[in-house]
């Protein structure tokens, strides 16, 4: 069945393009914090160890909002770990970092979903798409706080 919910096919796809890059960038960050909660170790162990746990749940919970709005336009949702790296540029860890070093990998990380999402906020907002644009604007702002909460943890 046709999909007229006044924004045109063509805009549509892009969009949803758009927040697939989302996914995959929202995806493997959560695969990145998680990865971080298990292994962190040192003096802030504890401390992180809850933080990052926190934000893996907040991200895991995001995945299926952003996967629903690529459904909702009318297109399907990338959902292997090939499409997401292929997706993302957000890289993988190839070694298990220090504290610290995780904490400025997650910020970047943070950082680069919000970017992101402010670039597909754009086409979003061309085409008065509003339901993509509060997502987009609630994970901006999600993004952007986690990133200066942790950036606060470096100085």
């Amino acid at each position: 069945m046709d999909i007229d919910i006044g924004i045109e096919a063509g805009k549509r796809e892009e969009i949803a393009n758009g927040l697939s890059r989302v996914l995959a960038d929202t995806y493997t960050l959560y695969l990145k914090t998680h990865n971080f909660h298990w292994n962190v170790t040192g003096p802030m162990f504890q401390t992180l160890h809850l933080m990052f746990e926190a934000q893996y749940n907040e991200l895991a919970l995001a995945v299926d909002l952003v996967a629903e709005r690529i459904r909702a336009l009318g297109f399907p949702a990338p959902g292997t770990y090939k499409q997401f790296s292929a997706l993302s540029a957000i890289r993988e860890e190839d070694a298990i970092p220090k504290a610290q070093e995780m904490i400025r990998k997650l910020v970047e990380a943070h950082e680069t979903v919000a970017r992101t999402a402010r670039d597909v906020f754009k086409v979003a907002e061309g085409v008065s798409d509003q339901p993509t644009c509060d997502l987009l604007t609630q994970r901006m702002q999600v993004h952007e706080k986690t990133a200066w909460m942790l950036r606060s943890l470096l100085e």
